[in-house]
């Protein structure tokens, strides 16, 4: 449908022309108030632009201002059923909700939602789930599917523009890859507003990653999504690194992107060693440099013309490439060598 419409969660836009961010949620009890802020810096160090944290009583909701105050990010607030709990994290502080209307309760409780939404300049996520589908759409479906995914988002938002409320960003989410594309791509089709992309439940960090990297990648390349996370079984903090990975490795965030080959039998260096190596260090750069490891002359000179630092590996050597140019040879520690002349390259650009 082309350009979103733009919401704004504290510091960070979400729609139209902003950039995608990431997001992560916190498994921390959101009541222990020190325990939840290790976890939303951790996240925040590992590139969360935004961290959820679930509020399911009084007393997460009156955490809230203590973690509101001392993040480093904005947060959001996840609410089911309950419409108290939703006006109590905003007006502690909350800058984003995370709920679904249709299951707070009557108009007037919406109302009063958005009404506390509108003075507080808090945006709501629609969040629909393949797996909690509103009865009669299942049964009419005959199970969850993208169309009925799409009317119960749609039923959401409309309980939302009914009250006058159009600060909205929705999410149509499953644990089925082309499920959850199939969702998205028809929303994408009906509705402008931005869209928070993640294929949910997706497994443990592997197997999880792959789908998620699959799901939100073949979204984020038809130009579909404004927001991301990927949604890993365990520590949250593999999130944001995966959907950071992602978002590079299609061109929409600045870092080093890693070029390695697989090796074979020819290969005569420790093209992994080197590459873990230079990947643990510079991961964290956000400068667009590629620097590639290769492990022989067969397809290393070509990656090495294309990379802006290159190793193309020999017998226990390997040739130096900075700007595509052959500029020496490394010998002995190949992994520290190369690191010294990734550093060197780019302190010099």
């Amino acid at each position: 449908m082309g350009a979103k419409r733009q919401v704004k969660a504290g510091n960070v836009l979400i729609g139209g022309d902003s950039p995608v961010s990431i997001q992560s949620m916190t498994n921390t009890d959101t009541r222990d108030v020190q325990s939840t802020l290790e976890q939303i810096h951790r996240l925040a160090q590992a590139g969360c632009d935004l961290v959820r944290v679930s509020v399911y009583d009084r007393a997460c909701a009156g955490a809230v201002r203590a973690l509101v105050d001392q993040s480093p990010v904005p947060l959001v607030a996840d609410i089911h059923f309950d419409h108290t709990l939703a006006i109590a994290a905003m007006e502690n502080g909350i800058h984003k909700l995370r709920i679904n209307p249709g299951n707070i309760g009557s108009a007037e409780k919406v109302r009063k939602v958005v009404d506390c939404a509108k003075a507080h300049h808090v945006p709501i996520r629609i969040g629909v789930n393949a797996g909690s589908l509103e009865k009669d759409i299942v049964e009419k479906e005959g199970g969850a599917t993208a169309k009925g995914m799409v009317e119960s988002a749609r039923r959401h938002i409309r309980l939302l523009e009914d009250a006058g409320f159009y600060d909205i960003v929705v999410s149509l989410k499953a644990s089925s890859v082309p499920l959850t594309v199939a969702a998205y791509r028809l929303m994408d089709q009906v509705s402008d507003y931005p869209l928070h992309l993640g294929v949910t439940e997706a497994g443990l960090p592997g197997q999880g990653t792959v789908k998620s990297a699959i799901g939100i990648g073949a979204l984020l390349l038809d130009g579909i999504g404004n927001t991301v996370r990927v949604s890993l079984t365990g520590d949250p903090v593999h999130e944001p690194g995966a959907a950071l990975s992602i978002l590079r490795a299609l061109g929409l965030r600045k870092g080093i992107h890693f070029v390695s080959c697989p090796t074979c039998g020819r290969t005569q260096i420790d093209v992994a060693g080197i590459a873990h190596r230079l990947e643990k260090e510079f991961s964290g750069v956000e400068k667009p440099v590629t620097v590639a490891v290769m492990g022989c002359v067969v397809n290393g000179p070509g990656e090495a013309r294309d990379a802006d630092i290159a190793l193309c590996g020999g017998k226990d050597c390997g040739a130096l490439y900075i700007g595509g140019k052959h500029v020496g040879k490394l010998t002995g520690d190949l992994s520290e060598g190369m690191a010294n002349a990734v550093r060197e390259y780019l302190n010099d650009i």
